[in-house]
């Protein structure tokens, strides 16, 4: 089953913070700086979490992975936005 997830990070060194942006890009939607929504099957999250966590140095950053509920039951009922508006990703396949 596929599940929503807004992944967030706060990352330290400029070298992994580049990093972890080149392998959120392969899981899912950017949204804003440290920011990407992610439509996942389990396995996924897992092979996403592994690499994240050899990226990483746990002593000085960290992600932050909400998980929003399955993909088909639409678990975004809305979002308030103030500025500009939201640029959801709409659900499909995504090959890593």
């Amino acid at each position: 089953m596929r599940h929503v997830y807004i992944v967030t990070y706060d990352i330290a060194n400029p070298k992994r913070l580049r990093r972890v942006f080149k392998t959120m890009k392969g899981f899912g939607k950017h949204l804003q700086l440290s920011v990407f929504q992610c439509d996942l099957p389990a396995i996924d999250l897992i092979r996403m979490q592994d690499i994240l966590t050899l990226i990483i140095n746990a002593e000085e950053d960290q992600v932050l992975i909400f998980n929003l509920g399955p993909t088909e039951s639409c678990p975004i009922k809305s979002i308030q936005t103030l500025g500009l508006p939201a640029k959801l990703a709409k659900r499909a396949t995504v090959v890593v």
